[in-house]
Formats: C-alpha cells, structure tokens, sequence
C-alpha cells in the first residue's frame, strides 16, 4: 500500500469558492486591463467564470491539458503522470489573464507558462512548490493539504458526532 502525501482535507462549498474568486478578481482588477482570460481546464473553468464576470472580460479561451493522472482521485491522482496537452492557445500571452483553481507542484504552471510567458498567472490556492510560479493568488495551503473542490463532492448524510462514538 501506497503512503499518501496529504494528511490534511481540505473541503471547498461553492460559497467560499465564489468569494475566494471575487477576491481574486479585486486584486486582478488594478493590473488589468485584460484582452482576454485563458482558463486552465477543467479546474479554472468555474474561477474563469467568475473573474471575467467580475472584470466584464468578453473573451476567453481554454488550455487543455491533462495533468494528476487525471483518471482517479486521492492518493491516485496525486501521482503525476505526463502532461498531455489537447489544445493550446497561440500568442506569447500579452495582456491575457491566466486561470486556474489551484499551483501544486509546479508542473503543469511551468509547462503553460512555457506556452504564454507574458500572461499574468492567477490561481484561487498556491501550494509552496508551486507559488513561485503565480502572479497572484489569495490563499496558501500547505503542500499535504488535498483540497476537495465542491464539482468533486456531492451531498451525503453525516452520522452525528454521538453516534459515531457508540
């Protein structure tokens, strides 16, 4: 049996994403002016989202790239395979605003980066490994905190506390 590198859960609601976002759209909104959002799929789609309503940017396009295995969750997912990127963007990245949830490692942020080293990178959550590579982010976690966004959960019943002591 694998050991896994997270000992700490850290569960996202839509609330607090939707406000981490808007955040993130108040320190983004001096450094602007934006031509354009580039959102890092799927995880900066729904940050993408709230940014360009919050900065009323019309034009956004998408990097796909396949990072974390991609193909489970947990301790699986947290094993990087190869990156496999299904669609780019042209251009250098000037004047574009790049999205996504959450630098972890580092890995995939150094590959785009590559691709657009002009843009202004911007995640919701840094990861110490990964923060040098962000232009702006509003919270930092440690690096053995697996963040659980809420498209990754659903709604269950919770035992209470004192039956689970029985």
């Amino acid at each position: 049996m694998s050991h896994s590198p997270y000992n700490m859960d850290y569960p996202v609601s839509w609330e607090e994403l939707h406000r981490n976002a808007r955040a993130l759209s108040w320190r983004l909104l001096d450094k602007g002016p934006w031509k354009g959002i580039i959102a890092i799929t799927r995880g900066g789609l729904v940050p993408a989202a709230i940014i360009a309503r919050e900065l009323d940017v019309r034009l956004i396009d998408t990097i796909c790239i396949v990072s974390y295995g991609s193909h489970g969750e947990g301790e699986a997912a947290q094993q990087q395979g190869e990156l496999n990127i299904l669609k780019g963007v042209a251009g250098d990245g000037e004047g574009m605003l790049l999205v996504d949830d959450l630098v972890d490692t580092g890995k995939t942020a150094k590959a785009v980066r590559d691709m657009l080293p002009k843009a202004h990178f911007a995640t919701i959550y840094a990861k110490p490994a990964g923060k040098p590579l962000v232009d702006t982010f509003i919270t930092e976690v440690s690096q053995d905190t697996w963040i659980r966004f809420p498209w990754d959960m659903e709604y269950t019943f919770s035992t209470p506390l004192a039956d689970r002591q029985r």
